[in-house]
């Protein structure tokens, strides 16, 4: 089992006053979130920042950001740093002058496309609730990747993986992946370079803007691997993969996949297989080439004087993660959905990538465009950029991908109620079902919290606070806390049942 999660940067503006400070409206949409969603949720939660890392890299070093070595304490309101924990366990805040929705830990790829959905769910709600507010303007939120200024703002992914496998080796086979899964993953994007000086069409929205192979930064410099060793987690047992180069899906199908494959190769790898002769002679330059390959048919070169297209290219990886795992017994239904769901949009592409136009982002835009397109519309013409934006937009009664959905040109994979109860509730087998129960039940008692610890008012050993560690990400689940208990303990009966089933995660704090 793997443990998956993604953070969306959503592109926002305010529809009636375009020149207002995203950092100011992310603000609005973040606070009005809180203070409607009658939820359970602390507006008032602090994110606890203390052993937060971002600037620790797999090869061995640390660029840290605070010399002096202490963490930023932040007012939860002040513009530009507004949190809000949510029941469903998920993080939503201001980051880099956009809203953020960090999805629950979850345990299967499925999950963690229901979870990541749900994100759009709550920035829709928010959006509502801060346009209702006297004096607040309007307010789009599109999931999207570029600004079309040159700026691209990311959806990234994370999957837990042991810290003994190999850096090297996970490398080896994931750069071959995350290089032509874009062929199935890709959110479709108007426009070639990173300010779209150039007319046309692309696969990847993200594809433009990979300029290293190899990389800890996210904002300049991005690597198709990110480097960053935060792992969130037992520091001793895990790495946390942080993938950067993916695109903002809108289609189910396309983000089951991105998580679901990505989540197999690293699987494999654990298990023996080997990918090292994959390897591209300028594989930068092949993110690129395959963005912009429609026909999913253009040869890329591996060292050995190798070449093989994008599809080719998923069909041995595939090929290689079945050769691996089944003899072994351990893939779970989720992971033969995958493949199999895998292998099916693979034979589809190969035929004709447009027939994929029901299930996958690009090429259902692609299709809308090519409509416009044979009326002899130009690629610079103003009609088809409003096609690319609205494509995302998060509305129901605006986004042009709902309106596909219900006019049943674009296939789901989860109904809405499934979604709807997915932005309430957490997953209940990772430790994200206990931060969303602390949430709900008590979060008037909650004055901090990170991705593994919780820090509640609740004195313990002489000292008025208690720091709940939640370092392992499987701990802590429903099973093991309610068990069938439909009955809800007190904070203190909690604490209780929290330190018998590891003492160690209970400690006072002063």
């Amino acid at each position: 089992m793997h443990i998956i999660g993604s953070e969306t940067e959503y592109g926002i503006v305010a529809v009636d006053q375009p020149d207002v400070s995203p950092i100011l409206t992310s603000t609005q949409a973040v606070v009005a979130y809180a203070q409607t969603s009658g939820l359970g949720v602390n507006r008032r939660t602090r994110w606890d920042y203390e052993n937060e890392s971002p600037l620790r890299d797999i090869r061995g070093f640390d660029l840290r950001r605070y010399r002096s070595g202490a963490a930023p304490v932040l007012d939860p309101n002040a513009l530009g740093a507004a949190n809000v924990i949510t029941s469903s366990g998920a993080r939503f805040y201001v980051d880099h002058a956009h809203p953020e929705y960090s999805s629950p830990e979850s345990a299967s790829a499925w999950e963690a496309m229901v979870w990541d959905k749900a994100g759009d769910l709550i920035m829709h709600r928010a959006a509502v609730a801060s346009g209702n507010v006297d004096g607040q303007p309007r307010l789009k939120i599109y999931k999207n990747n570029v600004d079309g200024k040159g700026a691209s703002y990311g959806s990234h992914e994370n999957y837990l993986y042991p810290r003994a496998l190999d850096v090297e080796t996970v490398q080896q086979a994931l750069i071959p992946h995350f290089v032509t899964r874009q062929v199935f993953t890709g959110a479709g994007r108007l426009g070639l370079g990173t300010t779209g000086q150039e007319s046309g069409f692309q696969i990847s929205q993200r594809a433009d803007y990979i300029e290293t192979v190899i990389s800890l930064e996210t904002t300049l410099n991005r690597g198709i691997i990110n480097t960053r060793d935060e792992p969130h987690a037992t520091a001793d047992s895990w790495r946390r993969l942080h993938v950067i180069i993916g695109d903002a899906n809108m289609s189910e199908l396309a983000n089951y996949l991105k998580f679901g494959t990505t989540a197999l190769v690293l699987k494999a790898v654990e298990h023996g297989a080997d990918f090292s002769d994959m390897k591209f002679v300028e594989p930068v330059d092949a993110v690129r080439t395959v963005s912009r390959d429609l026909d999913c048919s253009q040869p890329l070169r591996f060292y050995g004087n190798v070449y093989l297209s994008a599809i080719e290219i998923q069909r041995e990886i595939r090929r290689r993660v079945v050769d691996t795992l089944q003899p072994v017994g351990i893939l779970s239904d989720d992971d033969r959905n995958v493949l199999t769901e895998w292998e099916d949009i693979l034979a589809a592409l190969d035929s004709d990538p447009l027939s994929t136009a029901d299930r996958l982002d690009w090429t259902a835009k692609l299709s809308l465009i090519n409509g416009y397109r044979g009326r002899g519309i130009s690629w610079d013409d103003p009609r088809l950029a409003v096609i690319d934006i609205q494509y995302s937009d998060i509305d129901p009664d605006k986004s042009l991908y709902h309106a596909l959905v219900r006019r049943g040109r674009m296939r789901t994979l989860v109904d809405s109620a499934t979604v709807e109860a997915a932005a309430v509730n957490a997953p209940t087998t990772t430790r994200a079902w206990l931060r969303g129960y602390l949430v709900t039940h008590f979060s008037e008692h909650i004055l901090s919290a990170n991705w593994d610890s919780v820090i509640v008012d609740c004195e313990h050993d002489g000292l008025p606070a208690t720091r709940i560690r939640m370092d392992e990400p499987t701990e802590f689940t429903r099973a093991q806390i309610l068990g069938d208990d439909d009955s809800h303990p007190s904070l203190q009966e909690l604490i209780a049942k929290l330190k018998a089933i590891r003492e160690e995660a209970i400690s006072g704090v002063g």
